[in-house]
């Protein structure tokens, strides 16, 4: 949603484009920081209600971020945490539905090295950032790959390198990816810069890089001829 420079426009943006839930992320951040998970609906008496799941919080005049995600459930509180975080900037997207394994929903960091996906970590949550230093958890990998089955999974690699390919001059780059409910759609949530902090994680099996964690992969990719990337395709 474009144009949205406060908790005024964002509710009417969100009204003229039909979306009752939406991801409202500060333009420039990093880890979630001043990440809102926004639901709103019509309330009982002409009423909105709303629901906002975050990290950040307001303590008097200040913005602060926690490493505990809270909710807020009045307009009011609501307003004023998107009315701080608006003058850097908003970017608000869609929030799509995840799929879930083991009962907590999930997305994929995937890392990309010299255009082939190397790593690859399923971050679960029961709340809707994923993030692993907000309470999320890594899950099984197995699982997710057996749910989407081999083609399945091959196409998310594939969607994760066309990505990645995006940003050619770049050696790494973490995407996140979002499954969808049903384990059928695939997106791409993020591309991000410094997506390698991944510890005590090596390679997927059978991958370029078996057996070595992100930074080693990155090492001995930067040491080789460059190869050419995938094309970017839309």
């Amino acid at each position: 949603l474009s144009q949205v420079d406060g908790y005024a426009a964002l509710r009417s943006r969100m009204d003229e484009a039909g979306e009752r839930r939406v991801f409202v992320k500060p333009a420039h951040g990093s880890s979630a920081s001043g990440v809102v998970a926004l639901q709103a609906a019509p309330g009982p008496g002409g009423r909105r209600r709303v629901r906002a799941v975050t990290s950040a919080f307001i303590a008097g005049d200040r913005l602060f971020n926690s490493l505990r995600v809270g909710t807020y459930e009045t307009e009011d509180e609501v307003a004023a945490l998107i009315d701080a975080l608006a003058p850097d900037g908003l970017h608000v997207e869609r929030w799509l539905p995840k799929a879930t394994v083991g009962g907590r929903v999930f997305d994929l960091r995937v890392v990309v090295i010299g255009g082939e996906p190397t790593h690859a970590v399923v971050r679960t949550s029961r709340h809707p950032m994923t993030n692993l230093h907000l309470g999320g958890a890594r899950g099984d990998l197995g699982a997710v790959q057996r749910a989407l089955g081999d083609n399945g999974w091959q196409r998310a690699l594939d969607v994760c390198a066309r990505a990645a390919a995006c940003f050619p001059r770049s050696l790494m780059v973490g995407v996140d990816l979002l499954v969808g409910q049903g384990m059928k759609r695939l997106a791409v949530c993020e591309v991000n810069a410094f997506g390698d902090l991944l510890p005590g994680l090596t390679g997927l099996h059978g991958g370029p890089a078996e057996g070595l964690d992100t930074y080693a992969a990155q090492i001995r990719a930067a040491l080789q001829p460059t190869a050419a990337l995938r094309p970017c395709m839309t």
